[in-house]
């Protein structure tokens, strides 16, 4: 009896025991999943190296530039607006103002005095000497032929001086060079007109005056006659330039360059043009602007020397349609010496020359030229070209010349 009433309680403790599990199963089933835990994970710092072992660092990036991040075009910062500079005029925009004469007659004294009183100081050394016997005058005669005084005039400046110093018996220095001054002056001539003649534009109903330039390329024909204009515009005139060289490219290019500084107007062709109808177009264009004066570049061929004669003809005849050409320069390069009268020869025969221009006249020791040139042609050396410089033409003075060749 004992036995069956315990195996009852032990039935009814294992059904209880099994009803029990069955619900714990199905109120897991009926409940919804748990929320994970909101407790940051930790991660535990990395274990410190051991003896002998290198820490290993963290890899990073390079850091870049904020020019090598591309940002989305939303965000990519605005460019800078640049900062606005004043606009450079060009230069050939800017109008210079040239030097006046005066200054320049003070470096011509100064420059000649350095290249040409070799010529001055050696008359002077054989002068003094105590007897001036025959082989001291010849080598009078050789030093002024070497300055290319030219043969004729040469001969005349030893007769008078032959003479006059056999008057004045002693002779001190400075009597010889107050005697080699004079014989000089006169024979560079004191008393020819000089001027270069531009006074049409005032005389003539309002037609301006009109300079011809030639001479022979390479001479500095056109750069002289873009230092003439610099002359005038410092006289205070107002200038049209011609550039009626028209067979040389770049001579118009250059012509125009030098009118630029000064504010002068530059009437030009086509290249290989018609200069006559260059020139015809200058003289115009000068009237209607009511300018004083119109400079006009002219070709200098002279290895062909009929076409020559024939073009620069024309180029006067056209322009004298206008009126008249006041003055025709020639251009020469002092440093050429004898040559140089071969080439006024010729032009003198294709154009009547009224005065010429000496360019160099500071780099030769040959300043006798200027006779020897004024006797060939007849007519005066108007103006000297003494260095590079834009503003290094000057009127020709021949006291200061003179002063310049025996040293005062």
């Amino acid at each position: 009896m004992d036995i069956l009433i315990l195996a009852v309680v032990i039935a009814v403790v294992v059904i209880g025991a099994i009803s029990g599990l069955v619900v714990s199963g199905r109120k897991k089933k009926q409940l919804p999943p748990s929320a994970p835990s909101s407790t940051p994970t930790i991660t535990e710092p990395p274990a410190e190296p051991h003896v002998g072992e290198e820490a290993e660092e963290p890899k990073e990036e390079p850091r870049r530039t904020i020019e090598e991040v591309e940002l989305p075009a939303a965000q990519a910062p605005a460019p800078e607006a640049p900062v606005e500079e004043a606009e450079e005029l060009p230069e050939t925009a800017a109008i210079e103002v040239p030097e006046p004469t005066e200054g320049r007659l003070v470096r011509l004294r100064a420059r000649l005095a350095r290249s040409q009183n070799s010529l001055g100081k050696g008359l002077l050394t054989l002068l003094s000497r105590e007897h001036l016997d025959e082989d001291t005058w010849e080598e009078i005669e050789d030093t002024l032929l070497t300055a290319d005084v030219g043969v004729a005039p040469t001969q005349e400046l030893v007769d008078r001086l032959r003479e006059r110093v056999k008057v004045l018996g002693t002779r001190t220095p400075d009597e010889l060079r107050a005697l080699l001054r004079e014989e000089l002056l006169t024979l560079v001539g004191t008393d020819l007109d000089r001027a270069v003649k531009t006074e049409t534009g005032h005389v003539a109903g309002g037609v301006p005056g009109v300079v011809m330039v030639v001479g022979v390329n390479g001479t500095g024909k056109t750069t002289t006659t873009g230092k003439l204009a610099r002359v005038l515009v410092a006289d205070g005139r107002t200038v049209v330039l011609g550039a009626a060289d028209t067979f040389r490219a770049a001579a118009a290019d250059q012509l125009q360059t030098w009118g630029e500084r000064v504010g002068a107007y530059t009437v030009r062709g086509p290249e290989a043009g018609d200069p006559a109808s260059v020139a015809f177009d200058a003289v115009k264009e000068g009237k209607e602007m009511g300018v004083d004066v119109v400079l006009i570049d002219t070709a200098g061929r002279l290895h062909t020397k009929t076409g020559l004669m024939d073009e620069l003809g024309k180029v006067k005849r056209v322009v004298e349609k206008h009126g008249p050409v006041d003055e025709v320069l020639l251009v020469l390069d002092a440093t050429t010496g004898q040559n140089g009268l071969v080439q006024a020869r010729v032009f003198a025969e294709v154009v009547d020359i009224t005065g010429i221009v000496l360019t160099k006249l500071d780099g030769t020791a040959k300043g006798g030229i200027v006779v020897a040139v004024q006797r060939e042609l007849g007519v005066p050396v108007k103006l000297v070209g003494l260095g590079e410089g834009a503003d290094d033409l000057a009127p020709f003075e021949p006291e200061a010349f003179v002063d310049a060749l025996i040293g005062e």
